[in-house]
Parts: structure tokens; sequence; C-alpha cells
């Protein structure tokens, strides 16, 4: 209970974006300006400020190695829907991305709740450092029905160039001189609230999945919210993960599905229809099941 209340300020923001964009004639622009606005300038910065202010060692590499193993086992587990279910080989591919893909707003938010600036970094090094392994697989699942390179999708992600640059930059000893670090503090600060009420505009309750595509979508959401955080707190306690790094692993891998999967799908003429549903469904299970969760760590 007092996990689930710890969240509930997270959770309100995005149910505030969804009730936001219905009853305020702000226009489609207006939210799609502020998703820009969000991944391009504000979730960057920061990453940047958070990952160049904490000292970096080889302790991340058990974390980045978990949260690798889970998101692996997610995929595994995800390829198993095609022979369980009537399901077209486009919209399995567009699917399958939704079973491991992760939101890193909410990611961000929850570990800055849990541990402050350490969480946000920790969670930074590792959602930064598998967004190139999540874009491989998606794009390549995907790649059959659209010219996508995987490494163009890699250089415009905005959050995978401020974890690499701020990478760069703590290894090289670099200092952030005090004004370049207030005026990032600053965006910061607007980071976490903004997109959270992104995250809840963005969500689109309505549509059907047809009679054929409710089992595969159960089965893509279980994946994603029940067996993933499973597979990350067995690797977790098998490699003695604890403190920051067990409890950044774990959020991370109960995540719901990012939006960026519907952009995926769409761009490469994928069944975007289902993935809208299904990381709109994530998001509102997730908030169920990520305080669950996260009552482990109590």
């Amino acid at each position: 209970m007092h996990t689930a209340l710890a969240l509930f300020p997270d959770f309100a923001l995005i149910l505030l974006g969804y009730a936001l964009r219905r009853w305020m004639t702000l226009g489609d622009h207006f939210w799609a300006g502020l998703e820009k606005l969000v991944y391009f300038v504000l979730f960057p910065a920061l990453l940047f400020n958070a990952i160049t202010k904490t000292p970096l060692s080889f302790a991340a590499v058990p974390l980045i190695g978990t949260g690798a193993a889970a998101m692996a086992g997610a995929m595994l587990l995800a390829l198993l829907a095609r022979p369980l279910f009537p399901i077209s080989p486009l919209s399995f591919a567009s699917q399958f991305q939704c079973a491991f893909r992760y939101n890193t707003y909410i990611g961000l938010a929850v570990a800055a709740k849990l541990h402050g600036a350490a969480g946000i970094a920790a969670m930074g090094l590792l959602a930064g450092g598998m967004v190139p392994f999540a874009n491989i697989a998606a794009v390549w699942m995907l790649a059959r029905h659209g010219s996508t390179s995987v490494w163009r999708e890699l250089a415009r992600n905005p959050l995978f160039l401020a974890t690499l640059a701020a990478l760069l930059w703590n290894l090289g000893g670099l200092g952030v001189p005090a004004p370049v670090g207030h005026f990032l503090g600053r965006l910061a600060e607007a980071a976490i609230a903004l997109g959270l009420l992104a995250v809840g505009a963005a969500l689109k309750l309505r549509g059907t999945l047809g009679a054929d595509g409710r089992g595969a979508a159960a089965y893509f959401l279980a994946v994603k919210l029940l067996a993933m955080p499973a597979i990350a707190l067995g690797v977790a306690r098998l490699v003695g993960l604890s403190g920051i790094h067990f409890d950044v692993v774990l959020v991370f891998a109960a995540l719901p599905t990012a939006s960026s999967a519907y952009i995926l799908a769409q761009r490469m003429g994928g069944d975007g229809a289902r993935v809208a549903w299904l990381i709109s469904a994530s998001t509102l299970l997730g908030m169920v099941t990520l305080p669950l969760w996260l009552g482990l760590l109590a």
C-alpha cells in the first residue's frame, strides 16, 4: 500500500494528461509538440545532468547484464506467440516489440521517487544501454515490411545519444560549469511532470482487437508486465544485485511499453492500431502491476 501511495502522484499525472487531452481544446498539434519537447530536449537534459554527476564504476556491469537478460527472456517468450495464436506475420512483427520495449519516462520518474538523482543516473545507464538492443530486435522483426535502418534509428534516438554523451563526458573527467549545470537542472525539473502528462495524452482506449487478436494481446501483456520482471528478479538475485541497482532493474523490467513502439510500427507499415492498444493497455495495467512488483522491495 505504501508503494502504491508513493507512486500515486506519477500515475495521477498520467491520468491528468489523458483527461486534459480529451477535455481541453488544445489541439493535437499542442500534444505532438509537447512530446517532441520532452523527447528531444527535456529528457536528454535530465539524463545528461544525472549521469555526469554520478561516479561510474564496473558495478554497473551486472545491472546492464541483468536488464539484457530480462529483455532477452521476454523476446524469446514473445516469439512463442506466432505459433500459439492466429496472428498474421505483419501483426506479429508489430506487436512483438510490445513484449520488451519500455517507457523511459515512467522509469525515470519512479527511479527518481525511489532514489533521487542516483536513481535517475542508474535508470539512465540501464535504459540508455538497452536502447540498441531493443531497437535492433524491433526493427529486425519489422525489416521485411520496411526499409528503416537500425543504425538510423539509433542515430536519431536522443535518449541513447544523451546517455552516450554523458558517459563519454563522465569518463573523460570533464566537469560541468555551474551555470550550465543550473540550466540543465531547470530543464530536468520540467522533464518528469511534462513527460508523464505526454504519456497520458497518448493513451488510446478505444478500438477493437478482433476475436483473433485478444489472445495474442493478453499474451504479450503478460510477458511484458509479469514474465519480464520475474526474469529480472531471478537474475538480479542470482548475480547478487542489491540496493539501487536491484531496485532499478526491477522497475525497468516492470515498465509498460513505450509509445515509440507505435511510431516504429507506423513508420514501417505495421499494425499500428493494435500496437497503440497494447501500449495503452500496458500503461493502465502497469499502474497495478508496477506497485505490486515494487512491493517486493519493501
